[in-house]
């Protein structure tokens, strides 16, 4: 049996796919679309399942490439059952989703899931009453306990018959009357109505019909472009009409907590203060906590690679094979599994904690007022984020923006915020020139500072965009301030492992794997007496310094194109003409090297700049393209990399102004 999971965001559906799942399940894309889609497995009682989880939405009326995934799934029909989890502190919302459904399928089943949370706010459910009016199984549920699943699978094999039907006006249902003849479902007629281009054809009957009865709800008070908006309040209307039947309020106040913690995360100076410093202790903690197993990680591997070399010295492998492989393709990932895998493995659980604790929310509706400015909305903070993580992760993220011209100024600014892998660059050039000793909360205030500014730059390069190749007005959508929940930490902690870390560092590997092969032949091969490295970093040396910077800097960002972790090594191996990536043992030895080969403090002001204004690494541009084509790919790559340029280079001229 194919069964379909669907519900609005925060609703623990995903809690629910992996009660019934457990680990027999995997990720892919949905046809046609660049959604991404579990499906997972379940027997029981000699039946198999397969489950897919479709993504969150709160209608029908889908206005995202996950809505739309949503809305063809149910409208299609390739499914046994629906599964659709509603969550029993906000039933009445959840229920204009239900009824939607209903109007299209009866072979629905609910499941409304936080019991506990319901209990604790003082909100009783009559779940038999809800079932009777419904006319299909409703199972209570608490999902991270498992209470109520087997019921849930139990319920599977019923049939429903004459499920509830939404109750419309006058003027909505002549309109169904006129429509239903050429179409056939009442759904479809509605969708038709409020402009849905995805269920029109080119049937010209059916078009001048849908024309004739939108001009006659035009006389009726209602304009074309607020068909949708007048359906969703009669739909609404049912759902609070069910809901004041089956719902009982006990404590008044139940949403008090909520709303006192809410006056102070989302005030419009305490919630950019509590942003600001939630910021800071997140990177605090990164920083702190990644030192060590990063540390381990590379005493490991390298430590690891005398018994490669015998042992491949043992199969009578030449050393001109041996070379390239170890000190080429294996040091460069090494390099990037120590650096890049402790800060991943610290920061995504701590993002997915603010997602299941329900802050990330708050930090959209905070912004959203700048982003409005921009000509954009506050769905590109969430993105923004992400990115902190893995920009990858941010151009995916994007998928939950509705507009396509907003989407993009989200992916297209998306690496002005610096990710994992660009930390150990930053974290580097202040505790080796900002600071006087290697002090990790006076790093992490100091990053915070310069992550704010590739912050500021999202908003003015947003804006440019918005008013030139991207132009267009901010969009309005819906967001939800969902209620503060317990995390569950073991869940989070696999999640964020399982879906960002793992899936990061293996596109990070597979790409660095080839980059190892190239940085090692550019620095071993020679023409005369000079390598391919030096002759590219002398030809690059006069551009460079003009921004602050030398050639050898820019070819370790260039040769660095794969992975950012490996932009410091590819430095130290230029400067010290060695013919492989290492490392110095402390970051004052580092600096010496840097200070003899002239660097300065404006040498490391410029580098930060140019860390945080320069080319996305391949694994974001490669995402970038499958996202939304080559051009914007390309794009991506020369938005932020002019910018890096002239900042570098206004900077660079301030500099010396200011010497003279």
């Amino acid at each position: 049996m194919k069964i379909g999971l669907i519900g609005n965001p925060n609703v623990g559906k995903s809690t629910i796919f992996n009660a019934l799942t457990g680990l027999h399940q995997h990720t892919g894309n949905w046809s046609g679309k660049t959604v991404e889609k579990a499906t997972g497995y379940k027997n029981y009682k000699n039946i198999k399942y397969q489950i897919e989880d479709l993504p969150g939405t709160y209608s029908l009326m889908a206005h995202s490439k996950e809505e739309e995934v949503t809305r063809d799934f149910v409208y299609n029909g390739d499914y046994d059952k629906l599964i659709i989890v509603c969550d029993a502190t906000s039933l009445e919302r959840n229920l204009n989703l239900v009824l939607q459904v209903l109007e299209v399928t009866d072979k629905v089943i609910i499941c409304v899931n936080l019991l506990d949370e319901a209990k604790k706010k003082g909100i009783e459910i009559d779940f038999k009453k809800l079932e009777l009016i419904l006319k299909v199984p409703v199972i209570p549920v608490i999902a991270k306990k498992k209470k109520g699943i087997d019921e849930l699978l139990e319920s599977l094999s019923q049939n429903n018959k004459n499920v509830y039907k939404i109750k419309y006006d006058k003027y909505l249902k002549e309109v169904i009357e006129n429509l239903n003849p050429l179409v056939g479902s009442e759904a479809v007629c509605l969708r038709l109505i409020s402009g849905d281009k995805s269920f029109l054809n080119n049937d010209k009957i059916l078009n001048q019909k849908i024309k004739e009865n939108q001009d006659y709800l035009y006389h009726k008070g209602i304009p074309k472009g607020e068909i949708e908006t007048y359906i969703t309040e009669e739909i609404m209307q049912n759902c609070e009409e069910i809901a004041s039947k089956t719902v009982v309020f006990k404590k008044k106040d139940y949403s008090k907590r909520d709303r006192k913690i809410d006056r102070f995360l989302t005030g419009k100076i305490t919630g950019l203060l509590s942003m600001l410093c939630l910021l800071l202790i997140i990177f605090w903690i990164t920083i702190s906590g990644a030192n060590y197993p990063s540390s381990w990680l590379y005493d490991l591997f390298f430590g690891f690679e005398d018994n490669i070399i015998k042992f491949l010295e043992f199969l009578n492998i030449p050393s001109f094979i041996i070379n390239p492989l170890v000190f080429g393709v294996y040091r460069v990932l090494a390099w990037v599994v120590a650096v890049m895998l402790p800060p991943m493995a610290i920061f995504f659980p701590l993002f997915t904690l603010l997602e299941d604790l329900g802050y990330l929310p708050r930090i959209a509706f905070n912004l959203d007022r700048a982003f409005k400015k921009c000509a954009s909305c506050g769905k590109q903070a969430l993105t923004m984020a992400m990115g902190f993580g893995c920009n990858a992760v941010g151009v995916t993220g994007a998928r939950i923006i509705d507009s396509p011209r907003e989407r993009l100024l989200a992916i297209l600014t998306n690496s002005f915020v610096p990710c994992n892998g660009r930390f150990p660059i930053l974290i580097s050039m202040i505790t080796m020139f900002l600071i006087a000793y290697n002090n990790s909360i006076l790093s992490a205030i100091l990053l915070t500072l310069v992550i704010l500014i590739g912050i500021i730059m999202t908003f003015i390069v947003s804006k440019i965009l918005s008013k030139t190749i991207l132009k267009g007005i901010p969009s309005s959508f819906t967001l939800e301030l969902p209620p503060y929940r317990k995390p569950q930490i073991t869940k989070v902690i696999i999640r964020s492992i399982l879906d960002r870390t793992l899936f990061v560092l293996r596109r990070a590997i597979l790409i660095s794997a080839p980059a190892g092969l190239v940085i090692w032949l550019m620095a071993n091969i020679y023409i005369g007496d000079v390598s391919i490295f030096k002759m590219c970093a002398d030809a690059l040396d006069p551009v460079g310094r003009s921004i602050g910077m030398d050639g050898v800097i820019l070819m370790a960002f260039i040769l660095g194109f794969p992975a950012n972790e490996i932009v410091i090594p590819i430095m130290i191996m230029g400067y010290m003409s060695l013919g492989y990536i290492t490392d110095f043992n402390n970051l004052w030895e580092l600096k010496s090297l840097f200070v003899n080969n002239g660097w300065t403090p404006l040498t490391a002001i410029c580098v930060m700049i140019f860390t945080l204004m320069h080319f996305p690494c391949f694994t974001t541009v490669l995402t970038i393209k499958k996202e939304v084509g080559t051009k914007y790919a390309l794009l991506s790559i020369i938005i932020p990399l002019l910018t890096g340029i002239i900042i570098c280079f206004v900077v660079t001229q301030c500099y010396y102004l200011f010497l003279n």
